[in-house]
């Protein structure tokens, strides 16, 4: 069989979230890895899409869906290397947990636990690979990565709302959690890796907003010059955006798939 069926797909996230459960629980340092690990690969995808996607304002300006697909194409290498590879993505892991706490297999302080020491280990990888490897390295210094960073940071902070912003941050972890799914579902590494990247590239197209890798957007549009604050940062784009995926991975994704597959016990 090509694919897995989708009771096979929740039973392995169950197994999966358990796994996670027991690291949050039994193995701090093991665990901060996995995740400054994760931090770092979707700052890799943030990069690729940067240069690729706004490397050629000619031709996009007249064409403004080519950047946006341009971008989409390059960015999933990140969640490709955090399913392959193994690494403590928040995003992913808003709904990794969900089944396996459903299942009682822990509780749901753990769920909480593993997002909290997750998204700021995602934090310390990000601003890690987006200082040493990108500011520091020059990547986005000279126009038109420079001017292009300082909008998207500037746009993802000052132009939205807060309720914008935690809508579209629900489309953008629906998407990430569905290309995991998606992932789990294949039983080659093509197929994996097709799995994840569709449904990233369609997030990005679409413009939606994912907290990690707004974690390199931003701070490296606030390191080339963009005239946002730390505080309107978090208050405007960090929270609304992570309490969106939270929103759109736990009960879209973890939550729906649990209830239609999950096989409790009477």
């Amino acid at each position: 069989m090509a694919v897995k069926t989708p009771v096979e797909v929740i039973n392995d996230a169950v197994e999966a979230g358990a796994r996670k459960a027991a690291l949050t629980n039994g193995n701090f340092l093991k665990l901060s890895v996995l995740a400054i690990l994760a931090g770092i690969y979707i700052s890799m995808g943030g990069v690729l899409s940067l240069i690729i996607g706004f490397g050629f304002p000619e031709i996009t300006a007249a064409n403004p869906s080519l950047q946006r697909m341009l971008s989409g194409f390059m960015f999933p290498i990140g969640l490709i290397l955090v399913v392959i590879l193994g690494a403590e993505l928040f995003t992913g892991n808003n709904a990794m947990l969900i089944p396996s706490y459903l299942a009682r297999r822990h509780s749901f302080f753990t769920v909480i636990k593993n997002w909290v020491l997750v998204y700021f280990g995602n934090l310390v990888g990000a601003l890690f690979f987006t200082y040493l490897l990108v500011y520091m390295c020059g990547l986005t210094s000279a126009d038109p990565y420079h001017s292009a960073i300082i909008k998207v940071a500037e746009t993802k902070v000052l132009s939205m709302s807060w309720l914008t912003v935690f809508l579209k941050g629900i489309g953008a972890n629906w998407f990430v959690c569905l290309a995991v799914w998606l992932a789990m579902s294949g039983r080659s590494l093509m197929g994996k890796m097709l799995g994840c990247w569709l449904p990233v590239m369609a997030f990005v197209a679409l413009g939606y907003e994912h907290s990690i890798a707004n974690m390199f957007f931003i701070p490296l549009g606030m390191m080339e010059g963009a005239d946002i604050t730390l505080t309107q940062a978090i208050v405007n784009n960090f929270i609304p955006a992570t309490l969106g995926n939270i929103a759109g991975g736990a009960i879209f994704v973890g939550g729906i798939y649990s209830y239609i597959n999950l096989q409790r016990d009477k």
